[in-house]
């Protein structure tokens, strides 16, 4: 007997369903070999395992599976095997490692020293703006025979708290994304805290998202909640 189109995803189990759109982003995505990342569902919680060649692709994977509808955690047990990416020694991946940093307009010349052992990197230092601890991170990730990464650098704090709340404040009141005056901005030594409701899921993000833009913010705890 001929099935009606949907019928089979109709007696489809909701893990079921995760598992295989989780697995189709993974194959959508053209930064991945999915072929050797296995996908378990749990009640929306999403287990990765399996091994890619580099540690970009690991990152790759995790990022893929969270932006999947339905998805409500990832545990990312994925192996990193180097395969014919192998054989650089611990020196060879921090003199690469430190080049890319020096030569990445993003980041401040001498702010950043990166350390790898067993070839683990490790970063540390301090700098003005989140984007540049995240721009070090990514350029460690995808450097050749990383292993996996490490990035304690932190941001410098604001000397003006005050100057940073209205800094923000005013961000906000430039975005079309939402009425700005339902969003309250709080800060502590260089520690942002947003509270208010609005309408949507993007205009939270966006919210977030021009808080993280500040000079010497550290750490945004992000308390709007959405309308509905």
């Amino acid at each position: 007997m001929l099935q009606k189109p949907g019928a089979e995803e109709k007696v489809m189990s909701p893990d079921a369903k995760l598992q295989r759109d989780v697995l189709a982003e993974l194959n959508w995505d053209p930064r991945l070999s999915a072929g050797h990342i296995g996908v378990t569902a749990n009640a929306g919680l999403i287990t990765l395992s399996g091994h890619t060649e580099n540690y970009a692709e690991k990152y790759f994977a995790e990022r893929a599976a969270r932006r999947v509808k339905g998805v409500r955690g990832v545990t990312e047990e994925i192996v990193v095997q180097l395969g014919h990416l192998g054989g650089q020694t611990d020196e060879d991946i921090t003199a690469a490692v430190v080049n890319r940093l020096c030569w990445d307009v993003s980041i401040p010349t001498g702010l950043i020293t990166a350390t790898v052992e067993d070839s683990w990197v490790t970063l540390t230092g301090e700098v003005p703006w989140r984007f540049e601890v995240e721009a070090a991170g990514k350029i460690a990730e995808r450097t050749v025979g990383v292993l996996g990464v490490t990035n304690e650098v932190t941001i410098r704090p604001s000397v003006d708290a005050h100057n940073l709340e209205d800094e923000i404040t005013h961000a906000l009141h430039r975005s079309w994304f939402f009425d700005p005056k339902l969003v309250t901005v709080t800060v502590h030594g260089g520690n942002v805290t947003l509270t208010g409701v609005v309408p949507t899921i993007s205009a939270r993000k966006a919210a977030e998202r021009t808080a993280w833009s500040a000079r010497g913010v550290r750490h945004v705890e992000n308390r709007i909640s959405v309308a509905g």
